[in-house]
């Protein structure tokens, strides 16, 4: 079982120095944008990459997750190629349809977002963009069946440094605004794309099985509507803010947004890795116990970053957002950091449904915590703002939490360690509640923040095996 986890823990360590470098490089440019880009600007980038995700969701019908299933699935080589070909000429011929498509409805696409001038130029860039991002994820998906990490960060820190060059260019030495910072980020995808393309020339072909197509379609579709929820759940809530308080609203919550992100990025570290490994455990016993395992660790790490996020963002938001305006962002971050962590759980608890192959009712659950997001939003944003938006995605996600729980156990059992579960979250909210409503000075922030795993010690939630192997690595618990 050690073994098993710490290949995990491997494998989203290397993975997450990749997204470290990109998570890095989005905060230090939060002064680019804040000083170049007015809250409205910022608002139109947050609006489009929210619609941007529902149209790579729609368009890739659920391939990428079958992709995984499959390949692990398949024994000899020759199949597990046909996989590959299968899913990467769908995807391509996805991708350039949704292109086309978009360019076509441009002007009707900005109407319909509230873009104002300019917005159908933005809508442009966005086509390309959906494109690049589309068939880059795929062929990075190959580094990820095949575990090598390695790769799949040198990839992904070739793409940012591209990316973040071409965008400060266009921002900062054109005078581009927003359209600088979209046609910057897929400047880099489409590089890096191009590379991949010859790297992975030959386990490229022109095979299409139509056959194994449809049954990965089966496998594949209900996760479409389920995915459309969570996107409803993460995005649609800037979506109501911009109708009741207006796209500079949207700004200052997109700020909240990205310093929660530090959450997000190691819940994107553990989802790159978390697939492979957790279908590639073979035997049913084994999978078990490292499924009750993983949730655990998940959400100890994901809950103590919540809660020094939520007793820092004060001072973060300061740091990382000159602007005066932006400052009210340190109200949701908390919140938004929590909701990160509990869909952390989610996506553990998740695949049991993919490891059963009884997806059918993915979506019923999703639908279920989108439509209280969205009832929730309509109550509380006309009132609260972003903070009732950061309270309407954090709800949601608790929700989301215990009914996919309750359906995973109903297909996929397993035995998780729920007293330990509920003392790292328990402890960690806590930590939060404290800090915020105590008004404390940075210096006790800090401290709230680092004595986290000391009161889970003394709670006593580390097991036996677990303190006597933190005593070998910290010689003051000796």
């Amino acid at each position: 079982m050690f073994e098993q986890l710490k290949r995990l823990a491997k494998h989203s360590a290397i993975y997450g120095l990749g997204g470290l470098v990109q998570r890095l490089l989005a905060v230090l440019l939060l002064p680019l944008y804040t000083s170049y880009l007015s809250p409205s600007d910022y608002g139109q980038i947050e609006t489009l990459v929210a619609a941007a995700a529902v149209v790579v969701i729609v368009l890739r019908g659920g391939i990428s997750s079958a992709f995984f299933r499959f390949y692990f699935d398949s024994d000899a080589l020759e199949e597990k190629l046909r996989v590959v070909r299968t899913s990467f000429w769908y995807t391509m011929s996805a991708a350039t349809a949704g292109l086309i498509l978009i360019v076509a409805f441009a002007s009707q696409i900005s109407g319909w977002l509230h873009l104002g001038s300019g917005g159908t130029t933005l809508v442009y860039a966005s086509a390309v963009g959906i494109w690049a991002q589309m068939n880059y994820e795929q062929l990075t998906s190959l580094f990820r069946v095949e575990e090598r990490s390695v790769q799949y960060v040198i990839a992904s820190i070739a793409n940012v440094l591209i990316t973040v060059g071409a965008t400060v260019l266009l921002v900062v030495v054109f005078d581009k605004g927003p359209l600088g910072v979209l046609v910057g980020n897929f400047i880099g995808t489409l590089i890096v794309y191009v590379v991949l393309v010859g790297y992975h020339r030959e386990q490229l072909g022109l095979v299409f099985d139509r056959g194994l197509f449809r049954r990965m379609n089966h496998f594949g579709m209900p996760l479409v509507p389920s995915a459309l929820a969570l996107w409803a759940i993460n995005f649609i809530d800037r979506w109501f803010v911009a109708f009741y308080k207006g796209q500079g609203e949207v700004g200052v919550y997109s700020v909240a947004v990205r310093i929660a992100s530090a959450v997000v990025f190691l819940l994107l570290a553990f989802r790159t890795a978390w697939p492979a490994f957790a279908y590639s455990i073979t035997e049913d016993r084994d999978a078990r116990r490292a499924y009750a395992y993983v949730l655990t660790y998940v959400m100890l790490v994901t809950c103590w970053l919540a809660a020094a996020l939520g007793l820092l963002a004060p001072w973060l938001v300061h740091l990382l957002a000159r602007n005066p305006g932006f400052q009210r962002a340190s109200e949701a971050v908390g919140l938004l950091a929590f909701s990160a962590a509990v869909f952390a759980g989610y996506t553990v608890l998740a695949i049991g449904s993919g490891r059963a192959r009884r997806t059918q009712l993915n979506w019923v659950i999703s639908a279920l915590a989108a439509v209280v997001n969205v009832a929730l939003n309509v109550v509380l944003i006309p009132r609260y703002g972003m903070v009732g938006a950061a309270i309407s995605t954090l709800v949601a996600y608790v929700v989301l939490f215990f009914a996919m729980l309750w359906y995973a156990q109903v297909v996929y059992p397993v035995a998780y360690q729920w007293r330990r579960v509920g003392t790292v979250v328990g402890v960690a909210a806590g930590l939060a509640v404290i800090g915020r409503y105590a008004g404390v000075p940075l210096a006790v922030a800090i401290v709230l923040a680092a004595v986290y795993p000391l009161l889970l010690l003394a709670s006593g939630f580390f097991l036996p095996a677990e303190r006597k192997r933190l005593r070998r690595l910290v010689p003051m618990l000796r």
